[in-house]
């Protein structure tokens, strides 16, 4: 393409984005040229920052700016012996959206999956099994995708935690196998938590 140097290196950044093909990263990059430069520079203030501040929560691996997450800060209004297990930070925010879960979180990073090499040391278990221990933790609910690296991420957990004096869960799953949990729409993913049923 003919633009100057400048815009192509703003195409190509766009581009790294994931779903940004060439045309749509054009497109962006040429809108930029018509944004306001105060809104431009909040923009890339928002980018420099987000690097530098955002960091994981030191309690459930959430995202925060501070040791704890907002979440994890909200004693008060939390059911703190209640843990619900998902794999990304992002499935974090759609039970928040939801607005029917008061209980904690454990950010997993991940699904065992041997044949991707993925082992159960390679996520985040450790930690759950330590805040199992030390914050008189009563249920585990397990919030993972419909998969084979959910089920044997969730039969792991089920299997370590035998022993202890914890309920362990899952949530009912009425979506396909294999869909991510990000595409649940609020009202399926509500029917499936309070639907939950013991990991056996």
């Amino acid at each position: 393409m003919k633009y100057p140097q400048v815009i192509n290196d703003l195409i190509e950044s766009f581009k790294k984005l994931p779903g940004i093909g060439e045309k749509t990263a054009e497109r962006l990059a040429l809108f930029t040229l018509n944004l306001d430069q105060e809104v431009l520079d909040v923009f890339s203030t928002s980018l420099k920052e987000v690097k530098k501040r955002v960091k994981r929560c030191n309690r459930c691996n959430y995202l925060s700016e501070q040791e704890l997450c907002v979440i994890c800060q909200e004693n008060a209004t939390r059911d703190n012996r209640t843990i619900c297990v998902v794999e990304d930070v992002k499935i974090v925010t759609l039970f928040e959206k939801m607005g029917g879960y008061h209980g904690l979180y454990h950010v997993l990073d991940g699904l065992i999956s041997p044949l991707d090499g993925i082992n159960p040391e390679d996520i985040n278990l450790e930690s759950l099994l330590e805040r199992i221990r030390k914050e008189n933790i009563k249920e585990v609910i397990i919030a993972v995708k419909p998969s084979i690296e959910g089920e044997t991420t969730a039969r792991y957990i089920s299997k370590i935690l035998e022993g202890m004096d914890v309920v362990v869960s899952k949530i009912a799953h009425g979506v396909p196998i294999g869909i991510d949990m990000e595409y649940i729409d609020s009202l399926t993913l509500e029917m499936a938590l309070e639907d939950r049923k013991s990991v056996a």
